[in-house]
């Protein structure tokens, strides 16, 4: 249930920033503040919560900060940025992307061959986007536009591939629940 709640909720937020930006003109920062400012109770809870486990090594809160710096704050950052110049929809089939591109690290990096499956999936996945992308493709100022928010889109779900991919070691050593509660943490700090 919370897995579906949390899916939902992430394919909900760009609605809310669309609707802020059309309410009151405001900047993406002061929209990523107010986020990061309304979440921040929440991650100190469960940071609170958790404190009784095994103290971190150097290397593991480096590891946090890093993360929570580019999977949260600058994922979120850019992808903020990005919707000012796209719509909703579209910015969600964009960053959306990220599984596919947690594949491709995966195998990149990992060694963690994709299946046939997977291959046919991305294929399916990347001939899409280009197909809902392709009539936006020209020289006139707001097709430039938004294929400038399309690809900020996209750099916003390569930093969420990155962060998952490296954080998944990190994740294993330092638990799942402390380890989001204090990159949330820490990708507030620069909100």
């Amino acid at each position: 249930m919370f897995a579906l709640a949390g899916t939902v909720s992430f394919a909900f937020r760009p609605i809310l920033i669309k609707l802020g930006y059309q309410t009151h003109p405001v900047s993406a920062t002061t929209l990523l503040f107010l986020r990061m400012t309304l979440s921040l109770p929440f991650f100190l809870a469960m940071a609170w919560w958790m404190r009784n486990g095994a103290s971190l090594a150097r290397r593991d809160w480096l590891g946090i900060v890093g993360l929570g710096f580019l999977g949260y704050y600058l994922a979120s950052l850019l992808d903020f940025i990005g919707l000012q110049f796209v719509p909703a929809g579209v910015g969600r089939l964009i960053m959306f992307l990220y599984p596919t591109l947690v594949v491709i690290l995966s195998a990149a990096f990992l060694s963690k061959s994709p299946t046939r499956r997977e291959l046919a999936a991305l294929a399916i996945t990347y001939a899409g986007i280009a197909l809902v992308l392709s009539d936006k493709l020209g020289a006139a100022p707001e097709h430039r536009q938004f294929m400038f928010g399309a690809l900020l889109i996209f750099a916003s779900a390569m930093c969420y591939a990155v962060y998952l991919v490296t954080g998944s070691q990190l994740v294993k050593r330092v638990g799942s629940v402390r380890f989001t509660a204090y990159t949330m943490i820490v990708s507030t700090a620069p909100a």
